[in-house]
């Protein structure tokens, strides 16, 4: 278990490499984080960092809020984020860390967001179901089709795949490679898309599979990348 941290979705580019090689890539924004709180297995049964980010307003935070970084010594805080840690040793309550002082390039991360709302949405759109046939004469087209079957089970069973609201869940893209690090724009350019809509908030972390054989696979065909990345060429 690793640190993570909390930002903010920009928006896509691409970058591009020194052999003219578009990648696209998804920009998130990182502002420094304050350590609120530090959880000891001693004392509270595990080890943990609470993180902070985003200054606020009184009128953000509730009197439980206030008091709980009051109490701290730490300035408000709009976004609050507890991570599992292996270790707590070198960190103390109020330091202060940058994206750069947790993630590199060239290393996995998980992206967690909130994915953009789609409203009421049919089955084709919403599960990808098939649909019926296009051709004159026939009635349904994009229709659900049958959901049950005569008098056994004589019901619609639990948890069948209907039209509804699709989209506004939370997301856990896995293993996504990290481009570049711009410390002074506290910027952080990831491979590929993440969950969410420009200015949503997504949470990172150290990916939780960069250790499997596939993974491993994966970060040597993408290493080039970093190594070949031609700085300030985004379009």
């Amino acid at each position: 278990m690793a640190i993570g941290l909390i930002g903010k979705k920009v928006g896509m580019t691409r970058v591009f490499l020194k052999d003219g090689t578009a990648i696209p890539v998804t920009l998130i924004e990182i502002p420094p984080h304050t350590v609120v709180a530090i959880k000891s297995i001693e004392k509270d049964g595990y080890s943990a960092l609470q993180l902070g980010a985003y200054s606020a307003k009184e009128k953000h935070l509730t009197k439980p809020e206030m008091g709980h970084l009051q109490k701290v010594g730490v300035r408000l805080l709009r976004r609050l984020k507890e991570f599992r840690v292996d270790d707590i040793a070198g960190y103390q309550v109020g330091q202060e860390l940058t994206v750069a002082d947790v993630f590199s390039p060239g290393e996995l991360v998980d992206v967690v967001g909130i994915s953009k709302g789609r409203g009421f949405t049919g089955t084709m759109k919403r599960w990808d179901f098939g649909g019926f046939p296009k051709s004159h004469g026939h009635r349904y087209h994009r229709a659900v089709g049958s959901i049950g079957n005569r008098s056994d089970p004589g019901r619609v069973w639990k948890s069948k795949r209907m039209a509804g609201h699709y989209g506004a869940q939370k997301v856990r893209i896995q293993s996504l490679f990290v481009v570049d690090i711009v410390p002074e724009k506290n910027l952080m350019l990831v491979k590929g898309s993440v969950p969410g809509p420009a200015g949503g908030l997504v949470v990172l972390e150290k990916s939780t599979i960069a250790e499997r054989k596939s993974q491993r696979l994966k970060l040597n065909r993408l290493k080039h990348i970093t190594e070949n990345l031609l700085k300030g060429a985004q379009a």
